[in-house]
């Protein structure tokens, strides 16, 4: 939502203010871009004010997204409309990360798109009119259905997305708060088809935006996975795209409670309150991924712990990750005594307990943090490389872990 806040921000009527918003390195990247094409945003004490413009400005370099694949693919559809030229870059992670399944439909609605050898950043944008288009897509991805609707935005007519499974609908949500036309229809076979109408400008809106239950699930697995653990994660963000690992700990046998929900600009929020257990094992796969694609790191240290087998399969998009997350989740936990199995589309883990070891996450922020959590869970202690990485989207993760060691 911190992401969405700036980028569509940007172009909408008004002043958008965003409060609680989240600093780290990520979001500031958008801020930056943002900034970068003429656009004015004021960031003071975790309030955001975007004053937004319905055209932006040639940038005089390029564009760096950094290690934020939501911000490289979301600005391509934003600026795909744009009469202007810019190029989008980001570090040597980014750029091993698939664009192509953004290029590739947003040419077919008229923009002029290159990158290199196809289908890596650096991308080359030249915007100009845009005309609606129905892209089926063959892969779940919310920064993939996001770029596209938002190039919508500025086609005349229906810009439809069609995918295999629900993925993470924040965007939709943010436009409809904003009073954008966005439908949504549930097709056969769990296929969902998501419309907009254009040309659509959004209109600003303030609002606060809840903790990240991304994050939030490091700290929920350290204690669903401890028995006579207990820990209360207040204001989360509960978007039903986005906790299906909610119904998978609980699957395992964790006791989560959720209290207090309530609505903030179309988004579901309330607090959770854990109580730790013995788990056990299970299977993980289907239309169920795309609802816990980033908390599948964290799901491996709680299934390292679980009684019996756990299997995740259908989730061959970690692969494309920040990094290839199969095989530095199955890698990590061989590292700390758990025997794992590295899978074309998952893994498999078999629990029992954590020996301890060295980790290294290959600059990976979410299995810098997966595996700090498995230290507290492990026999004898767990030592992460680098895991200044988690700057990326938790820059307060080392500060929240030592906390909840003393508690």
């Amino acid at each position: 939502m911190s992401h969405r806040a700036v980028l569509v921000g940007a172009l909408a009527r008004g002043t958008t203010v965003a409060r609680n918003f989240l600093v780290a390195e990520d979001t500031l990247r958008s801020v930056a871009c943002v900034r970068q094409l003429g656009v004015p945003v004021e960031l003071e004490d975790g309030v955001l004010r975007v004053h937004g413009r319905e055209r932006w400005c040639q940038p005089g370099e390029v564009l760096d997204a950094g290690n934020s694949g939501t911000t490289l693919r979301l600005l391509c559809g934003l600026l795909a409309g744009q009469p202007l030229e810019a190029v989008l870059d980001g570090d040597a992670s980014l750029r091993r990360r698939p664009m192509d399944r953004v290029v590739e439909p947003l040419r077919r609605m008229g923009a002029d798109l290159e990158a290199r050898e196809g289908r890596f950043a650096p991308v080359r944008v030249r915007g100009g009119r845009l005309r609606p288009a129905r892209h089926p897509l063959a892969v779940a991805s919310a920064q993939v259905k996001s770029a596209l609707l938002l190039a919508g935005l500025y086609a005349q007519g229906t810009t439809v997305v069609v995918e295999p499974a629900q993925s993470r609908d924040h965007t939709e949500r943010m436009l409809s708060a904003m009073g954008v036309s966005v439908h949504r229809h549930t097709l056969s076979g769990g296929a969902v088809e998501v419309s907009v109408e254009g040309p659509a400008r959004p209109e600003a809106l303030e609002v606060e935006v809840p903790g990240d239950f991304s994050s939030a699930a490091f700290f929920l697995v350290a204690a669903a996975a401890q028995p006579g653990a207990e820990l209360v994660a207040e204001h989360v963000g509960l978007n039903p795209t986005r906790t299906g690992l909610l119904g998978v700990l609980r699957e395992m046998g964790a006791d989560i409670r959720v209290e207090e929900v309530r609505e903030v600009a179309g988004e579901p929020v309330g607090n959770l309150v854990v109580r730790g257990s013995q788990l056990r094992g299970t299977r993980v796969g289907g239309g169920l991924i795309p609802r816990l694609i980033d908390e599948i790191p964290a799901l491996a240290v709680a299934a390292a712990v679980a009684e019996g087998e756990t299997v995740v399969q259908d989730a061959a998009e970690l692969r494309v990750k920040e990094s290839d997350r199969v095989r530095t989740v199955v890698d990590g936990l061989r590292a700390v005594g758990v025997e794992a199995e590295e899978l074309a589309d998952g893994f498999v883990v078999r629990g029992g307990h954590i020996r301890g070891g060295v980790v290294d996450p290959q600059g990976d922020h979410r299995i810098a943090m997966a595996f700090a959590v498995a230290g507290l869970l492990s026999r004898g202690g767990v030592r992460v490389l680098d895991v200044a990485c988690a700057a990326v989207s938790f820059p307060e993760f080392p500060r929240w872990l030592e906390a909840l060691t003393a508690a």
